[in-house]
């Protein structure tokens, strides 16, 4: 095995057997306690963030916090009407199983947090983006996935609450019409830790293994 190059870090094998553990216990959390997060966390956590890939360096992440009780509740009515057409469009005999689901950590998160993509950010000057101009949310997907670990690393739960209008959430929390909704995000300690997917204790599906999704060629 080679070196890595002289002053680089060494992960030995025992870090790499934490790494997959982190891995393995990143839950997407519904249910949250209600303690309030330590002071400067999520900013800590959102510098971490920005240690993510991005297509020519753009950082094309924007992270909105948001802490005005208003622009919550607006979000959590979002949510409703949202997920009432959802369990409409269930099949009979997936619709009592999704009505059973939590799908939201909206009402005892004490952290929202909601991602954009820029996609007409300067930084970069366009590299990467001429032919697969989607690169610019690819890269905010990391910058988010990024975050997750970190805040897993620290004890702090992450839900990514996707049953959302889009647009109504770019209205809601006042931000440029260019930028594209990543996802919105509860933060907060979990009320139950747990290393398998809720939607597979639920029965909802099941993980399958790596070599259902590798393709030969």
């Amino acid at each position: 095995m080679s070196s890595p190059p002289q002053g680089a870090p060494r992960f030995d094998e025992g870090f790499r057997d934490q790494l997959r553990d982190l891995l393995a216990w990143r839950r997407d959390v519904r249910r949250f306690r209600r303690d309030k997060l330590p002071a400067a966390a999520v900013e800590r956590l959102i510098e971490t963030a920005c240690l993510a890939p991005s297509v020519g360096l753009s950082q094309p992440w924007r992270f909105v916090l948001v802490d005005a009780a208003e622009r919550r509740a607006a979000i959590r009515e979002n949510f409703a009407r949202c997920n009432a057409s959802a369990l409409a469009a269930q099949t009979p005999d997936r619709a009592s199983q999704y009505a059973r689901l939590k799908l939201a950590g909206l009402d005892d998160a004490p952290c929202h947090l909601a991602v954009f993509a820029d996609p007409d950010t300067e930084q970069g000057s366009g590299l990467g983006r001429l032919t697969m101009p989607e690169m610019v949310q690819y890269s905010a997907v990391a910058a988010v996935h990024t975050l997750w670990l970190a805040a897993r690393a620290e004890g702090i739960g992450m839900g990514w609450v996707s049953i959302l209008d889009p647009e109504a959430v770019r209205a809601i929390l006042d931000v440029p019409p260019a930028w594209r909704l990543i996802g919105y995000f509860c933060l907060g300690y979990p009320a139950t830790e747990d290393d398998t997917p809720v939607l597979e204790r639920e029965g909802w599906e099941a993980r399958r293994p790596a070599d259902n999704f590798v393709v030969r060629r």
